[in-house]
């Protein structure tokens, strides 16, 4: 009964935005149009075997570096536990209206299984079940603020969401029940904390219409044909680019030398902010100011496997108010689309990265901790899988999130082609649907577009 934080921003252009790419230069060229061109895709997930694909369609002699021994990268599922867990992202967000990742998955059949948001029970501190009521006049009351914050702050407003908040409706953060939304719900959708988000923009991003989706089948399904006879290199870490306008470029790993004319580098905004990638000359100040300047999120998940469900199975969404913002306050159950004893709590804002710092056995006991709260004869888990994405070195992070002095044109403008050789590419790179699986497919996509332009 409480909607999951979309965007206020129109949803009516996007179709034809993908569209637009569908039919761009890409789709119009013919198909040795870029035969003789060597291209190095640094990264192979979504972006990068996008990216891949349309170019390698197109005639390029391609080459796919990945430092991770899988394809996906942020796109993993885990078969371990006898049902698909997904490692990175979960879900197909607004499956309609022309959403390339719904797209992919109708080429493999894949079958897709509605989340209820609707089907949800919140318990509070104590334990007890909070009335539907109070859920209901929750989804008014926050919307309301959030719609309050927009019509009050001025688009350039430098504050954070929390410090809105604060200045325009203090008694809400006083509010349990609106301090888990914001959590559950503002920092599950951005990746980012309220503290750090911008007020004004963490939520101008576009969606795409429809309930949210999983593939039953597991996510990174779609990307067979995206990376089907491609030169996909494995296990390749990508070192340094040195790059030339007309001259293409050398790409160093720890494997050896590459040799192109153009780059697609997609590798994730923590990456490019470590600076693990040494790119010669150095990437333009234009670009390495909106690389620093845009913040990496987190989401930390735990799946939890049980010998005997102990909790209600016939719901999809179970919310735990607790005093600290972002410990384990949403938890999904595999219950209602499979016969897996499988739940997946959660961790947002801050918090993520302190969960993931601790060991599994104590992650498992703060979780145990939260759900004795509401049900008896919680058991150990069988099995269990904790995601630690801020502490892989090749992602250093989930996703980006709109922090406080960010704004369109910082992800964006990152899609300006460096020298005519190098394009960068990822989630990171399309404001419209940073943090999302079809938005890092479209700027895949879209460098592509740009490399054909040069040709």
């Amino acid at each position: 009964m409480i909607r999951s934080a979309p965007s206020r921003r129109h949803v009516l252009k996007l179709a034809a935005a993908a569209a637009a790419i569908a039919a761009g230069p890409i789709g119009r060229a013919k198909a040795n149009a870029l035969e003789g061109y060597w291209v190095t895709v640094i990264g192979a997930g979504c972006a990068g075997l996008a990216a891949a694909r349309a170019l390698a369609d197109k005639g390029a002699t391609v080459t796919v570096l990945e430092a991770k021994p899988h394809i996906g990268g942020r796109l993993l599922t885990d078969w371990s536990m006898g049902a698909p867990f997904e490692v990175g992202a979960g879900w197909i967000h607004g499956p309609e209206g022309g959403n390339p990742a719904t797209e992919l998955a109708q080429t493999i059949g894949a079958e897709l299984f509605v989340t209820d948001d609707d089907n949800l029970v919140v318990y509070d501190q104590a334990g007890a079940p909070v009335p539907d009521a109070a859920l209901y006049q929750l989804d008014e009351d926050y919307w309301a603020l959030l719609e309050k914050i927009d019509e009050t702050l001025e688009t350039r407003d430098r504050r954070s969401l929390r410090d809105a908040i604060e200045d325009i409706s203090p008694n809400s953060l006083k509010d349990p029940l609106i301090r888990w939304a914001l959590s559950a719900f503002t920092e599950f959708s951005t990746g980012g904390p309220i503290e750090k988000l911008s007020a004004t923009q963490f939520d101008e991003d576009d969606v795409y219409p429809g309930a949210d989706v999983i593939l039953a089948g597991g996510y990174d399904k779609i990307l067979g044909p995206l990376a089907d006879g491609l030169d996909i290199r494995l296990n390749t870490k990508v070192t340094g680019v040195e790059y030339e306008k007309g001259e293409g470029a050398y790409i160093f790993t720890d494997q050896g030398r590459f040799e192109a004319d153009f780059v697609v580098c997609t590798a994730p905004l923590g990456v490019l902010k470590a600076g693990t990638i040494a790119f010669d000359p150095p990437l333009p100040s234009s670009h390495q100011k909106r690389i620093d300047r845009l913040p990496m999120g987190n989401v930390t998940k735990v799946a939890l496997k049980f010998p005997t469900a102990f909790w209600p199975v016939d719901v999809q969404y179970f919310g735990f108010m607790d005093a600290v913002k972002g410990k384990w306050p949403y938890f999904l159950s595999y219950r209602t689309f499979t016969d897996a004893n499988i739940l997946v709590a959660l961790s947002f804002g801050d918090y993520a990265a302190v969960a993931e710092a601790k060991s599994d056995a104590e992650i498992w006991a703060e979780i145990k901790q939260v759900m004795s709260r509401a049900w008896p004869g919680v058991v150990d888990p069988e099995q269990m899988i904790v995601t630690r994405w801020s502490q892989d070195p090749e992602t250093l992070g989930a996703y980006s999130y709109t922090g406080v002095g960010v704004f369109e044109d910082d992800y964006d403008d990152l899609r300006e082609p460096i020298e005519d050789v190098v394009f960068l590419a990822g989630e990171h790179t399309y404001f419209d649907f940073h943090g999302t699986t079809h938005g890092a497919y479209m700027t895949g996509l879209m460098a592509a577009e740009e490399i054909l332009d040069q040709v």
